[in-house]
């Protein structure tokens, strides 16, 4: 939302109370183009489209210089360089923007588990219980921002509201590379100059519609009886566009189906015998697991070990434990007893996975019940927020120290 090119874009700048603001949209700008320019740097700057050199092919991606033109995608590509003579093409490579796409989706699984996808290049976040590890919701934004950019040399656009659909808006408004905060009270204000356009739902038939009978604005919206937007668009259609127009949206944001448990998992590239290497690896993702958890304001009450041997058999072995958790060291405790008690320590092992299952609120937890390492969990909290500043592994475990993940060979990890 708002325009293509980005010269309407509004930021927020300096201090602002975003307490209420912790549902995030995150949107990658112009990501298919941004991810070709990486290997032509020489490019940027430049009015560039993405798509096949055929009169026939279509726009599948612009920059923000070839925009200004009125170029987008799902334009006709034989369109496309009319309006543009100087763009320059480049062929798409979807193979990478699915790379990129798990190297920023797994940046917002670090900040928090709730996390609802939006296709390859944008997302939901809901970061209302990541306060305690990574801060208010303003500066999570921009820790995501940061990682982004530093992991990947790519820019995103975020919105921080109360609600799914001003937060989405509020991305499109701050594009390119802008972070626009909308507290609670201040949505209104923001909504109800902007044109009809911009509810969600309304598209261009709609829109005709509503400014064949007078209706402009979003305050325009608001501001009529719910009783003439039936006349004008139906029942179900009017209730909707009158909700949203004063900033009501009740829509949270959902995590897939099988998210119910958050979990960690990693194959070898060559079998390991080593049960300290596996040890070190349920340690290594024990913690990762228990951040995960705390940036989500969950505790587990169930641990489970998964392992795979070299003959492909794998077994899971899960322990429920006395008290719910979210801390690393927890997790590891019983996970490494699980570990211990299948007997198997000299076996090879092809794959390793740590999970945490029957999530609660922590909330809802009586902290005196389960907070009982106050010292291990003012450590874990350090290591999260220098994690999410720095990146991966700024602050870890003396026992993980120089066992990187680059250096132990593997073929992938999955979460």
């Amino acid at each position: 939302m708002g325009k293509q090119d980005g010269s309407d874009r509004q930021v927020t700048i300096g201090p602002i109370d975003d307490s209420t603001a912790t549902i995030l949209h995150v949107d990658m700008d112009a990501f298919f183009a941004s991810v070709e320019l990486l290997d032509h740097p020489e490019l940027v700057g430049k009015p560039v489209i993405v798509g096949h050199k055929s009169a026939r092919s279509i726009v599948t991606a612009a920059t923000y210089e070839a925009r200004k033109f009125g170029v987008n995608s799902a334009l006709p590509m034989a369109i496309a360089l009319k309006r543009c003579p100087e763009a320059i093409v480049l062929e798409p490579h979807f193979e990478r923007y699915q790379h990129f796409s798990r190297q920023v989706m797994s940046i917002f699984d670090d900040m928090t588990p709730k996390v609802e996808r939006l296709g390859i290049d944008e997302a939901f976040l809901d970061v209302a219980g990541a306060r305690n590890v990574f801060g208010s919701p303003m500066q999570v934004a921009q820790l995501i921002r940061q990682r982004v950019r530093q992991e990947t040399r790519l820019n995103c656009s975020v919105g921080a509201a109360a609600s799914k659909f001003v937060a989405k808006l509020a991305s499109g408004l701050c594009k390119p590379d802008g972070l626009l905060v909308v507290p609670a009270d201040k949505t209104v204000a923001l909504l109800h100059p902007l044109p009809i356009a911009k509810l969600w739902g309304v598209g261009a038939k709609t829109e005709e519609i509503l400014r064949g009978r007078g209706f402009n604005t979003i305050g325009d919206i608001a501001a009529a009886p719910v009783s003439e937007l039936r006349r004008v668009i139906g029942d179900a259609g009017a209730e909707r566009l009158h909700e949203l127009a004063w900033g009501i949206d009740p829509r949270t944001v959902q995590t897939r189906a099988d998210e119910k448990s958050i979990g960690h998992e990693i194959t070898f590239e060559t079998d390991v015998t080593d049960a300290q290497v596996i040890r070190r690896e349920l340690l290594r993702m024990s913690n990762m697991v228990a951040v995960r958890l705390r940036t989500g304001g969950f505790v587990a009450r169930t641990v489970v070990l998964k392992l795979r041997f070299s003959d492909f058999t794998t077994i899971t072995r899960s322990r429920t434990i006395s008290e719910p958790t979210d801390l690393g060291r927890t997790i590891y405790e019983e996970i490494g007893q699980v570990y211990e008690a299948q007997g198997r320590q000299n076996a090879a092992i092809r794959l390793v996975g740590v999970r945490a299952e029957q999530l609660l609120d922590s909330a809802t937890v009586p902290q005196g019940l389960w907070d009982e390492s106050e010292a291990w969990r003012d450590a874990e909290d350090v290591m999260d927020a220098a994690s999410a500043r720095f990146g991966k592994g700024a602050v870890k475990q003396a026992r993980l120290i120089g066992h990187t993940q680059d250096e132990r060979p593997r073929l992938g990890q999955r979460d």
